[in-house]
């Protein structure tokens, strides 16, 4: 069984030659997404999508643009997207609901989502508390018939292969497409994360950066964002800027602060982030900025162009079935 499933990996494999492109919106607004949107129609008539964090400041103006712009997908996370998805399947769009854990699957599938990003522990930025090895066969075996896109730990063909084995359809590699020579983010930060004295253990994990837990690069300056949680004066600042930028009365912050503390805690943590991670990503502030990334790192050493990429990743993945496959059938 184990042996007909490999072989069904390969054949597969033979088949998916490409990828889809997802743009990050975060550090944009509106007008710069939809002026993105139409950069990237303008240079290919393929299907690609745009990222919506619902929690960051902005997020769902970008998603609206998207949705008037009839981006073909909308990955959200961090959010409920049940209006997205009935907006977007108007026009024929996919929505793609990045989770954690069963129990924020379920709600995503309920909102409308039509297929998951399963995040492991592994995985840059906010991954959950359960491995990819773990979350990826489980959501699978409580959720078989929704589309599945493993992500969390996956920088090579030999981790497509695992992905595909543990019942994932797709794989995402955010850390590894980033250190691309097409990618945007700041020259400075490819080199350093492609640096062959890195390690995958040279990343920090903690929720002291932005509120939520999170992966970073480990450096000075997120080794000193995660030590402690900001202090309460700090916060209460925060949550009034970060409301200002979100266009909510200020004297609805006050109450939230009193009622839901936890969640204006991780709206004020996230907002300031932000200025922390453009640094890093955007002007390649290694010093002072921090960069979301996954264990992966430990994969990456080099910066090839995408074409190259994918080609080397379904190759490597073809290559580790064909192996594996092998050996299993020498042992019947």
């Amino acid at each position: 069984m184990q042996s007909q499933h490999l072989e069904y990996n390969i054949s597969v494999l033979s088949y998916i030659i490409g990828g889809v492109g997802i743009l990050a919106t975060g550090p944009l607004n509106a007008d710069e997404t939809r002026s993105a949107i139409q950069k990237i129609r303008s240079k290919t008539d393929k299907p690609f999508g745009i990222g919506a964090t619902l929690l960051m400041p902005g997020a769902s103006e970008n998603a609206r643009v998207a949705i008037e712009e009839q981006v073909p997908i909308i990955n959200i996370s961090l959010g409920k997207g049940d209006w997205i998805a009935k907006e977007v399947h108007q026009y024929g769009g996919k929505v793609l609901a990045t989770v954690t854990n069963h129990i924020h699957a379920e709600s995503a599938i309920e909102s409308g989502a039509d297929a998951l990003m399963l995040t492991g522990h592994e995985a840059a930025a906010h991954g959950g508390d359960v491995t990819s090895m773990v979350l990826i066969p489980s959501i699978s075996k409580r959720f078989p018939d929704i589309p599945l896109v493993a992500a969390g730990g996956f920088g090579d063909g030999r981790g497509l292969a695992a992905a595909l084995s543990l019942g994932a359809d797709a794989c995402a590699m955010g850390s590894r497409f980033a250190t691309t020579k097409e990618s945007p983010l700041a020259q400075q930060m490819k080199d350093i994360i492609s640096n062959p004295d890195n390690t995958e253990s040279d990343t920090l994990y903690g929720k002291n950066f932005d509120g939520i837990p999170a992966r970073v690069l480990k450096s000075a300056s997120s080794s000193s964002a995660m030590k402690c949680p900001a202090p309460l004066p700090l916060v209460v600042y925060r949550a009034f800027n970060a409301a200002m930028k979100m266009n909510i009365p200020l004297y609805k912050v006050l109450p939230g602060l009193i009622t839901q503390w936890e969640k204006m805690y991780i709206i004020a943590q996230f907002g300031a982030a932000t200025e922390q991670i453009m640094k890093a990503t955007v002007e390649g502030n290694y010093e002072e900025g921090v960069q979301f990334i996954g264990q992966s790192q430990g994969l990456i050493n080099d910066i090839p162009t995408v074409d190259d990429l994918v080609k080397r990743i379904i190759s490597e993945a073809m290559d580790a079935s064909l192996h594996t496959s092998v050996a299993l059938s020498a042992k019947d």
